[in-house]
């Protein structure tokens, strides 16, 4: 039977099952109370609740967050609300409680530290209102758990359930509660009633007449009479009621012709509202424990006593542990002091009642020793002392007890009994001593433990970011006053933690500084040192004042020099070297500071006008934003410094742009008054991951929820703008402000363009209007048309039910009808009850889920419970694929959205025009094999099946067609740039700036909150370079680099084809950036599209005159294929004043392609060169794979050519595969470029250009045949291949750390994980190599695994580069072997083709593995492991050993057998599995591999001599004897 073995389990069950809102706090967010474990497991197993109709709602918020505010809200909404806290919060929340008592709010508080808790917690707030109940053990933390709920309904007041953890920890576990015992003891309909009640009150101040929800007849049970808060209640006619015929709802209701029944009554606002009294509260809790007696036969009174009926002597217990006292009573010999006597302990605590005090303490008591466990006593006499003398004063005939006041300290298990003979000595003395302390005055050293330790303030894992860059900013400079390390005897650390008291330490510190000072001065005239060394320095020190640069120069010669010295005064200055630096001082707090400006201590430090800076971390997630009580007090602090206005404020995020956060913290620095850096970054809970925490600040800064400025008020005394926006958006509180200022006038007058950008309150309701003027607009051009309405709504994930419901709309207008058609998501849901006809068509998206655009369509519709669809006539057509999800399980995921609605349609009463269509992408013609029988149907159903004369409709639009259409690739291209409406571009010319190196993307991070803003997607397009063989100079990585930094997203992407990628370039800089890339002697042309792309070349440190050899062919066959359209020099590089173009780089010079055509080539076409003994560029992979052939004296003779390599699939389609290259022969080195062109010109010409899934050349050779096309590719070069020369590959990796070549030069890998150069708060690579860039000699290799290399570093040169690198962390290559041989794509959030994350999850994944290598020995052991967020394999997974390609978000195709040369295809293993699945497939065959591997022999290798995935011999068996059964088409 399950069973409950702690407290905070009991009461956690209760408040879930009694409450619709618990407010779980927590010591912070990464780490559970006594409580939260439990909340947070019934809530994620969705357990029900007895008082929720739905699932409480669990809020966890940080104790230091003012928690208590979040009560108001839900409290004023009728909710039912319960928090469970440490007692370290109550004290700080004595306002709230105040206004919470009025509402039946329950606070279950666990007594902190546990063991020797602080009972002056409790008594401190006694007064506030609360009703207090205390349980001290774990039966009790039950039922009294359950009694405040219980009362708190029935009074309509709060009560505060109070205990100690460790009273209970000896009790033998309990069972559950009883549900029907809950049940029964809470007033359900009366808890309903208060769900119903609403509170007018819209401020934080509680009305002192509000009304509460009371009864107005009595529940009554068998063993006694229930009461009220009025108290017990006759019935109309005057008599009491049978307690039998008592009930909890209707029983003994009156008629229907009564004025008023008693059901109704019963929960009636009283108009005049009689006070809950003590009496009322003594009665209710009366009546809830004789029920629970009934049931359960446990018995609760308001005090609890156990002793002798007759004895002379009571101790009266207000501490920890009472069943230790009574346990030593009950062993009493009758030569004990404290032999015969009773204990008491109070259970309702307030209200005081001393009647009930008199029933259960005998008479015959003479003395009272009363014990309280208060520690911050403010009176001579106890609280507890107080009560009882009130108490006992006149209460008895005769004379009142002796009572003496003991103070409760610390006692140990094996001195309780000397400490009660001591207490019973003095008590039974003729002149008793009061306020003595017993025990010791502290708890034991360390017995801050589990929660209570972690309710000390610390600083959470996840805001090191900040401190970190503040570290590497100002280094030893840096000194932090309320930093948690300081060892500041008398004060707590949570004091410590807060402004003000950082505040005071700074003055200190400034007074401490000038006496040091004076020091100093005093010093280099008394000369006390043992030699004249410091003299010299500390004079020029002296003379530097507080010139920073000068006195943090000379501070380390100082400091040294005195370090050597050895005499005493030399010893004496030392302890305080720190203030020989000009200190950059710093007061670091979290946005609790934000709740009350002058209490925390900020207003202080602003008004003080003090040089101090504030960096203040706000951690509220973006999405939570909604869910923070509208009245809580949070203030915007930036806003406060900036109305003051003598502050430095500046918002920075460091996920959104480490540039701006160090800009802003130097800036801040160099201020001369009081600084404020508010600084972003939100999480749930700090366990959360770095991505989770990139996504929340991308959406905040996004929609200006979290502006990113600087603001400086001294700015405008040097003629400079006084507020710097360095995002797109700011809210409306501050662009109010800026207006207030005057500022804004002056930035709209000198940047037109930032008017657009200050908007904000994008709120539901502007959606709600723009979706309704859309469909008006809609309706108004269809009012002359006659005919019936058809009203077309799609959901589109990749564009097909869009077209579709396009098509079919314009179809229905040709038969007459007036048809309208809609994304679901765009469409006012409280239109569709008035429609006649509406036509649904779906996609499916992830795991069977309605894609973006009709996913909050499909949530209203199928939540509605009023929705009545009787009028109209509906039906579905619904786009899958039947073999997308192979599993049987996962079969269900098969149109399920489609499926789904046309189920939920019917049951609200909605009439089938016909029955749901299903299309499926594995039918001969996909998709449209299920719509073409379905759309005649549809048209029979709405009666116009038979229209004669229906025009000719054009036919789709194509690729090919886009590129025949273009002008040789120019479109609309310059027009759609100067389009300021948008930041995208047409659809055709998305694809035409294919082929000038540039996609045009959207932040998927942003598309749902954008879209719930009302905004477009947050579009931005992706550049990519042309570098043949991946070399640039050092020169040009500055230029990349600045342009990452000024145009893109402060990141580079090096690419799997050896190349810069850039990303987040908004339209506005595409231009600016392609003339910056050009400027920099590189381009982008035909790095993208229908064109021969990027060639790469192996990158060969180790052999650099072979390298120089084979990097010269890469440029030529480049060179030799470039398309030859003037184009792009005219698009990009023309200057829009002049009309001049500034041709920099290419070649291109003419207006027609000899080589390419109009319509270019079928699909992409890629060419790669290798150098054995690396296949580091997997050559098998490519269109062309060149493998370099080297001659007796070592440099370059020809190539051994293969073809037909390629990556992309879709999945599940099985006419789509990757496959290896073929073996074409050898050709020389002066040969090569035309070779490549003849291949290329053969796909050119018998490629398939009507199917763009079957026009690679892969499908070519496989349809020709390789014989064939090879003949082809020779008729047309004139010329024959020679047979392939030997050659040996060893591995596919790069080789990391130093290597030396022939000629003595140095050359360095770097891993960069993922190719992705960025800065971080832990590893400034991107500034590092920016660094090293600008005194490197030689050249920056990109290799084809997406690492870097520093090449050509010459012996005189090596000293500083290794010294750059080290200073920078660009010299680790300590990584696990598992880590140094893994790839991934970009995927997630730009790439539109993703289905899962890539870049930034594989590195989790690999953490989560490397353990498993770890201990089986396999850290230096090379595996590889590839990732892609979908089929299309830009990271080439299909040669990896293992891979995962993305299949839905989250889900993964898993691979295995790839050849560890790149040799060999890999094949399916297992079909969307997510990580938990991954990581119990591959620790045990980790673990087997490295027990049962041979000599030698890799992983891919090894899982096919196992039997776990069989062999794939060539592309066209990919898809035969996979290990997880594919579905035949």
């Amino acid at each position: 039977m399950a069973s409950i073995i702690t407290a905070g389990e009991a009461v956690a069950r209760i408040a879930y099952l009694s409450s619709d809102v618990i407010i779980s706090v927590q010591p912070s967010l990464a780490t559970e109370s006594e409580f939260s474990t439990f909340l947070t497991s019934y809530a994620t197993n969705k357990a029900n609740s007895i008082v929720c109709e739905t699932l409480p709602e669990i809020l966890p918020i940080r104790h230091n967050a003012d928690p208590l505010l979040s009560a108001y809200q839900p409290a004023r909404n009728g909710k039912l609300t319960s928090v469970t806290t440490s007692s370290a919060i109550l004290v700080k929340s004595i306002p709230h409680l105040y206004k919470l008592a009025k509402y039946p709010v329950v606070l279950h508080v666990s007594l902190h530290p546990t063991g020797f808790p602080d009972y002056g917690d409790i008594t401190s707030i006694r007064n506030t209102g609360f009703t207090f109940l205390q349980s001290n053990s774990l039966q009790e933390a039950q039922d009294l758990a359950l009694t405040a709920h219980a009362l708190a309904i029935e009074t309509g007041r709060g009560v505060i359930h109070f205990f100690d953890a460790a009273n209970s920890n000896a009790d033998q576990p309990i069972p559950h509660e009883s549900r029907k015992l809950c049940s029964q003891v809470l007033n359900l309909d009366l808890a309903k009633a208060h769900q119903e009640s609403r509170s007018e009150e819209k401020t934080l101040y509680v009305s002192e007449e509000r009304a509460p929800v009371r009864r107005a007849v009595p529940r009554q049970t068998e063993a006694a009479p229930r009461a009220t808060a009025n108290g017990l209640l006759p019935v109309a006619n005057g008599s009491t009621r049978d307690p039998s015929t008592a009930s909890s709802s209707t029983s003994g209701r009156k008629d229907s012709s009564s004025a008023q029944s008693e059901a109704e009554s019963a929960t009636t606002v009283d108009s005049q509202p009689k006070a809950v009294g003590s009496d009322d509260v003594d009665a209710t809790c009366a009546a809830i424990w004789a029920e629970i007696k009934s049931v359960t036969g446990r018995s609760y009174s308001a005090f609890h006593y156990t002793g002798p009926p007759n004895a002379e002597a009571a101790l009266f217990l207000f501490g920890s542990d009472p069943g230790l006292f009574s346990a030593e009573f009950d062993a009493a010999t009758p030569q004990d002091f404290f032999s015969r006597v009773g204990l008491i302990t109070p259970v309702l605590y307030r209200p005081w009642l001393s009647a009930r005090l008199s029933e259960v303490a005998p008479s015959s008591i003479k003395r009272i020793a009363v014990l309280e466990q208060v520690r911050r006593r403010t009176t001579k006499w106890g609280p507890i002392l107080l009560d009882l003398l009130q108490s006992l004063r006149g209460s008895q005939d005769g004379p009142s007890p002796l009572i003496v006041g003991y103070q409760l300290g610390y006692l140990e298990v094996t001195t309780i009994t000397q400490a009660l003979s001591g207490i019973f000595q003095n008590l039974r003395s003729k002149a008793p001593i009061q306020n003595l302390e017993i025990g010791l005055h502290t708890g034991p050293s360390g017995s801050l433990s589990g929660s209570q330790k972690e309710l000390e303030p610390k600083q959470p894992d996840l805001e090191n970011a900040y401190m970190r860059i503040l570290d590497q900013l100002f280094g030893q400079r840096l000194h932090v006053a309320n930093s948690l390390t300081s060892k500041t005897a008398g004060s707590s650390s949570s004091f410590q933690s807060n402004p003000e008291y950082g505040f005071g330490a700074l003055l200190a510190r400034k007074e401490h500084r000038k006496r040091f000072v004076t020091e100093i001065q005093e010093a280099t005239k008394s000369r006390p040192f043992t030699t004249d060394a410091p003299l010299k320095w500390l004079s020029q020190w002296a003379l530097a004042g507080d010139k920073t640069d000068e006195a943090n120069t000379l501070a380390p010669e100082i400091i040294a020099r005195l370090g050597t010295d050895g005499s005493p005064a030399a010893y004496k200055l030392l302890q305080s070297k720190g203030l020989f630096f000009s200190e950059s001082q710093w007061l670091i707090g979290s946005d609790a500071w934000s709740y009350d400006l002058g209490n925390s201590g900020v207003h202080n430090v602003i008004a003080s006008g003090e040089n101090v800076n504030m960096l203040i971390i706000d951690s509220t997630p973006y999405s939570e934003r909604a869910a923070q009580d509208a009245a809580r007090r949070k203030k915007d602090i930036g806003l406060y410094a900036m109305n003051y206005g003598n502050t430095y404020v500046a918002s920075v995020a460091v996920y959104s742009s480490y540039t701006q956060v160090l800009q802003a913290m130097m800036e801040a620095e160099a201020f001369s008054g009081p600084s404020i850096v508010l600084a972003y970054l939100p999480y749930n809970r700090e366990s959360d991951t770095p991505l989770t925490v990139l996504q929340e600040t991308k959406k905040a800064v996004d929609v200006g929820y979290w502006p990113l400025y600087r603001w400086n008020p001294k700015a405008e005394e040097n003629g400079e703008e006084s507020f710097q926006l360095d995002s797109e958006r700011i809210k409306q509180e501050l662009q109010d402000f800026l207006r207030r200022d005057n500022h804004m006038t002056q930035l709209m007058r000198r940047h037109p363009e930032f008017h657009a950008s200050l908007s904000e309150s994008y709120g539901s309701e502007v959606r709600t209007v723009q979706k309704r003027k859309a469909k008006d607009a809609y309706e108004s051009l269809l009012e002359g048309l006659q005919g019936a309405p058809m009203t077309v709504l799609f959901a589109s994930d990749n564009g097909n039910a869009e077209s579709l419901a396009k098509r079919l709309a314009s179809r229905g207008k040709a038969r007459g009808l007036k048809s309208l058609y809609m994304a679901m998501d765009e469409y006012p849901l409280e239109d569709l009850i008035n429609e006649e006809n509406v036509v649904f068509i779906s996609a499916t998206a992830g795991q069977g889920e309605f894609p973006q655009n009709g996913r909050n369509f499909w949530e209203a519709v199928k939540n509605t419970v009023d929705m009545d669809l009787a009028n109209i006539r509906f039906t579905v057509f619904a786009l899958g694929d039947s073999h997308y999800w192979p599993r049987k399980e996962d079969k269900h995921y098969y149109n399920k959205p489609g499926k789904d609605l046309f189920a939920r349609l019917s049951t609200l009463g909605g009439q089938k025009l016909v029955d749901i269509g299903l299309g499926d992408d594995q039918d001969p013609d996909g998709y449209q094999t299920g719509y073409i029988d379905w759309e005649p149907k549809l048209w029979d159903a709405l009666g116009v099946g038979n229209v004669e004369g229906l025009p000719d409709e054009p036919p789709p639009i194509t690729n090919e067609d886009i590129k025949r259409e273009s002008n040789f690739l120019r479109g609309t291209i310059a027009e759609g740039l100067q389009d300021p409406s948008t930041g995208a571009i047409s659809a055709a010319d998305q694809q035409l700036t294919k082929f000038h190196g540039t996609y045009m993307q959207d932040d998927r991070d942003l598309r749902d909150e954008r879209k719930a803003q009302g905004l477009e997607p947050a579009y931005s397009f992706m550049i990519r370079c042309r570098l043949p063989g991946g070399v640039a100079s050092a020169q040009q990585w500055q230029q990349m680099d600045a342009i990452a930094t000024n145009l893109g997203n402060e990141t580079m992407k090096l690419t799997t084809r050896q190349t810069f990628q850039f990303h987040g370039i908004v339209k506005g800089k595409l231009k600016p950036a392609m003339q910056a890339i050009n400027a920099g002697l590189m381009t982008t042309i035909a790095a993208c599209g229908d064109v021969n792309r990027n060639v790469m070349c192996s990158s060969l440190p180790e052999l650099s005159e072979l390298h120089a050899d084979t990097h010269a062919c890469a440029k030529k066959i480049s060179d030799h294929l470039l398309p030859s359209t003037t184009a792009y020099h005219e698009i990009w590089l023309q200057d829009d004043e002049t009309g001049k173009k500034s041709q920099i780089a290419g070649d291109a010079v003419q207006d027609f392609e000899p080589m390419y055509g109009p319509t270019y080539l079928p699909r992409k076409f890629k060419i790669t060169i290798a150098i054995p003994p690396h296949n580091d560029t997997d050559v098998y992979a490519h269109d062309v794979g060149l493998i370099a052939i080297k001659g007796e004296d070592g440099r370059l003779i020809g190539f051994n050519m293969l073809a037909g390599g390629g990556m992309g699939v879709t999945h599940n389609m099985k006419k789509t595969y990757p496959r290896a290259g073929s073996m074409l022969g050898y050709v020389s080195k002066e040969e090569v470029h035309i070779a490549c062109e003849k291949v290329m010109l053969v796909q050119r010409d018998h490629g398939d250009r009507s199917n763009r899934k079957h026009a690679r050349l892969k499908y070519t050779m496989d349809d020709m045949g390789a014989d064939v096309f090879q003949g082809k590719v020779e008729d047309l070069w004139g010329k024959k291949f020679e047979a392939p020369k030997p050659f040996h590959f060893e591995s596919n990796i790069d080789t990391f750390g130093w290597q030396q070549d022939e000629r003595g030069m140095w050359h360095f890998t770097l891993f960069i994980e993922n190719g992705r150069i960025e800065d971080t708060a832990d590893f400034p690579m991107k500034t590092g190599l920016r660094e090293i860039a600008k005194v490197h000699k030689g050249e920056f290799r990109l290799t084809g695994n997406q690492h870097l290399i520093l090449s050509n570093v010459a012996d005189a040169d090596l000293g500083e580069m290794k010294a750059l690198m080290k200073k920078y962390k660009l010299d680790n290559t300590n990584f696990s072997a598992l880590r140094l041989s893994s790839s991934a794509c970009v995927a997630f959030p730009t790439c539109g083709l993703a289905m899962a994350e890539s870049e930034r999850y594989l590195p989790e994944l690999i953490t989560k593995l490397e353990g498993v290598i770890e201990e089986h020995g396999l850290r230096q052991e090379s595996i590889v492991m590839r990732m892609t967020g979908c089929p299309n394999g830009c990271a080439r997974p299909w040669l990896a050993e293992v891979a995962f390609v993305g299949k839905a978000y989250g889900a993964y195709n898993m691979y295995l057998g790839g050849g560890y040369h790149g040799q060999r295809l890999n094949k399916l293993y297992r079909s969307s599995i997510k990580e938990e699945e991954i990581l119990a497939i591959m620790k045990p065959l980790v673990k087997r591999y490295a027990l049962e591997r041979n000599d030698g022999e890799r992983f891919g290798d090894f899982a096919i001599r196992i039997g776990m995935i069989k062999e794939t011999r060539e592309g066209k068996d990919f898809h035969d004897d996979t290990a997880e059964v594919e579905e035949d088409e």
